[in-house]
């Protein structure tokens, strides 16, 4: 078992990535800007992660670090452009710089908005061309690690749906990507509530869903592996929203008769092109890792069972 260092773990898909990759009986530490709160359930190291020294020997006797760590918001990103920048791209360059001092191996976690939209399951060797602020700054931040790291590999992630586990009762709703969205569905309907799937052109519509647990565990996988360069980290089933809504009520017992559909609105917007088909395909990626791509049916399985167990169900 390896020794993971982790950035990003108090957010949505870090904290079941520490959860599954601890699990799975790997030495997890979090680095972290800020002490977590009581109970916080993994180690967590406080780091100054503008300083590349203190982020080495955060490093030290590690072998791989995983970053998740990112400036949440289009809204917040667009408004402070050099803040986004250094939180993405800068960030991502200082944790490169201190992999390379220590020999650690970087796994970057990263977006299908890297894509533009228009390309229909989309493969590793797909060149970006990002539509936004969110995409072009991913994007950047992939060929810092593609680059520049001695040792990395970037892993494309889309549609995810899990329970936040540091945070379970965060609100879950229905926005203008792929987040929360299956379980905002579960949410609503089972206390009796329509739930409005919009089905529109200008937000993203079309992906390939994968559940946070399966990233963690994929994401072991490539560490064991030492794996190198772009990897496709997708669900087997390329959906748009009214699908998804279906097979989740499919999976989860639940009255399809509840769901209506119309456009996103307003208010839900943003000041942004968003791409519409942003679907994943991970062939490759699955035969490097010795795996398979899970269809919608078996991750939303897995989805249930989490949210049962409270405990992450990932299906490699």
């Amino acid at each position: 078992m390896a020794r993971i260092a982790l950035t990003g773990a108090t957010g949505f898909v870090g904290g079941t990535v520490a959860s599954v990759l601890a699990d799975q009986g790997h030495d997890v530490v979090c680095l972290v800007r800020r002490q977590p709160a009581t109970g916080f359930p993994w180690p967590a190291l406080r780091v100054d992660m503008s300083d590349v020294g203190a982020l080495s020997r955060a490093l030290d006797g590690a072998d791989a670090v995983v970053h998740l760590a990112i400036m949440n918001g289009l809204t917040a990103m667009y408004a402070d452009r050099r803040a986004a920048h250094d939180g993405y791209v800068g960030l991502t360059r200082r944790i490169v710089d201190a992999a390379n001092a220590t020999g650690v191996l970087v796994g970057y976690v990263s977006t299908d908005w890297v894509f533009d939209g228009t390309t229909h399951l989309a493969d590793e060797t797909e060149p970006p061309n990002p539509v936004n602020l969110y995409g072009f700054l991913k994007a950047a931040s992939e060929i810092v690690v593609l680059d520049r790291a001695r040792r990395g590999f970037v892993a494309r992630v889309g549609g995810v749906q899990g329970i936040h586990q540091t945070n379970p009762l965060a609100s879950r709703s229905q926005d203008i990507g792929f987040g929360y969205f299956s379980l905002a569905i579960v949410d609503a309907i089972s206390n009796g509530q329509r739930f409005c799937i919009w089905a529109d052109p200008d937000i993203n519509t079309v992906a390939t869903p994968i559940v946070s647990a399966e990233i963690g565990a994929l994401l072991g996988r490539a560490i064991e592996c030492n794996a190198q360069g772009i990897l496709h980290f997708a669900g087997g089933t390329p959906v748009n929203r009214r699908e998804l809504a279906l097979a989740t009520c499919r999976a989860f017992d639940l009255d399809s008769d509840y769901l209506d559909f119309g456009l996103a609105p307003e208010t839900a917007r943003v000041r942004a092109t968003v791409p519409f088909d942003t679907s994943l395909k991970g062939d490759s990626t699955m035969q490097v890792l010795g795996t398979t791509a899970h269809s919608i049916d078996e991750q939303l399985r897995a989805l249930r069972t989490e949210l049962v167990t409270g405990r992450p169900a990932p299906l490699s």
